[in-house]
């Protein structure tokens, strides 16, 4: 019986045939056949996937203002992405006469290879034990087993802000030089929340690897996620990164009332779907972390555990955590067509006012637990009282503003004759 479903079992054949391509090449290539196989298969999918999500997020769009969304190219307008491609491919690249070459062509290239070099440290499915990569296993994952994976995800996405700012300042173009400008001081001014959401994390886990981070909810029930524990660090995290990635209401940048385009003004054709390529990954790579660090990964009662080994589970598990960044994904486009944009000084006060203090207050919150050996469960009520203390705050300092904007204008001093 065990052999029949061992013959049965797809993922063995899998290995199998990635063993034999591996010893296809000479021995000093082998340790590398394994990450550059998976690099190429994580870029065509990723270009693939940003195609679509603009299809999905232009559906979203029209359905929320109910609106019918494109249509025409294709049955329910299923090969929009393809036209668009081509028309991108085909359309003339200019590059105005008054920029600077060098970094105006630059300046894509830039945004695209940072936020894709952010995703070589994402986990896209269960990462085998004991992983070598001359025995056949698949990694699900580009670069296994860094230790800092969160501070090299924060390192790298914080540099996709230069080729804003380089194709800003290289467009030699006042609209461009105030978006790239206004991008700069976003990231620096989110990039503090960011970080610091993720500290408590760090201690609970006691490890900055996203591997070690997913496998400690995995070995857990649904009541091992993270977000039981740290609820207020997911929403400082999700706000932060949705900033840093320029999604609105946060794209203060490029908002067409005031800039025309922004710092992509002067740009079209592939150099402007380059840059839109790259938000569309910081996306992708949001999603995957919130749902990595906040809601167990792939883990899921039942279907998809650590010792869950029937045949499939791997394909099982793959889909979980892509069903959970999907969602994540969805709550991104649709609060884009929610909440307004941002005025810039609001902006800036929702960083330095609300979200750097939560944020440290969050890790005091985690340092009183861990030095005092409470149950983690203390961090639950904490985070909501933080939330809500935070949120009384605030109402309470808008309404002397409000007040004083409601109250009638005096009346003019001194004894006047009014005629009836």
């Amino acid at each position: 019986m065990n052999g029949v479903l061992r013959d049965f079992d797809k993922t063995s054949r899998i290995r199998v045939m990635l063993e034999q391509l591996i010893n296809m090449f000479p021995e000093w290539a082998r340790p590398f056949v394994m990450p550059m196989l998976t690099i190429v298969i994580v870029l065509q999918v990723n270009l693939g996937v940003c195609s679509y999500l603009i299809l999905l997020e232009r559906k979203l769009s029209a359905w929320m203002q109910d609106r019918i969304g494109p249509n025409r190219v294709g049955p329910w307008g299923l090969l929009q992405p393809v036209a668009d491609m081509l028309k991108l491919l085909l359309k003339e690249d200019v590059i105005p006469g008054h920029v600077n070459k060098f970094l105006y062509v630059l300046a894509p290239g830039i945004s695209v290879f940072t936020t894709m070099l952010a995703f070589a440290v994402v986990p896209f499915g269960p990462v085998p034990e004991n992983l070598s990569a001359t025995d056949g296993q698949f990694p699900y994952i580009i670069a296994p087993g860094i230790d800092l994976g969160l501070v090299f995800i924060f390192a790298v996405t914080s540099l996709a802000v230069y080729g804003i700012i380089l194709g800003g300042w290289a467009s030699n173009n006042k609209y461009s030089a105030l978006g790239a400008m206004r991008a700069s001081a976003q990231v620096v001014s989110y990039e503090i929340p960011l970080g610091m959401s993720v500290v408590g994390l760090a201690m609970l886990t006691g490890s900055m690897s996203i591997e070690k981070i997913l496998l400690q909810q995995a070995h857990g029930s649904v009541f091992a996620w993270n977000i039981w524990f740290q609820p207020l660090a997911c929403v400082i995290f999700f706000a932060a990164a949705m900033a840093e990635a320029q999604r609105l209401p946060f794209d203060l940048s490029e908002c067409e009332q005031e800039l025309v385009g922004g710092w992509h003004t002067e740009y079209s054709a592939m150099k402007w779907g380059l840059f839109f390529l790259g938000e569309y990954t910081h996306v992708i790579t949001i999603s995957f972390l919130t749902s990595i660090l906040f809601f167990g990964g792939w883990q899921f009662p039942l279907i998809a555990e650590v010792s869950s080994n029937y045949t499939g589970s791997t394909l099982v598990k793959v889909l979980v955590l892509l069903s959970k960044s999907f969602v994540f994904i969805v709550v991104i486009q649709m609060l884009r067509w929610t909440i307004p944009r941002f005025r810039f000084d609001q902006l800036m006060g929702l960083a330095w006012k609300v979200l750097i203090p939560l944020a440290t207050l969050n890790v005091v919150c985690v340092m009183i637990v861990k030095q005092f050996h409470m149950n983690v469960w203390w961090l639950l009520p904490m985070s909501a009282g933080l939330f809500l203390g935070a949120g009384l705050i605030g109402t309470q300092s808008s309404r002397p503003f409000a007040r004083k904007n409601s109250e009638p204008a005096a009346a003019p001093h001194g004894n006047h004759a009014h005629a009836h």
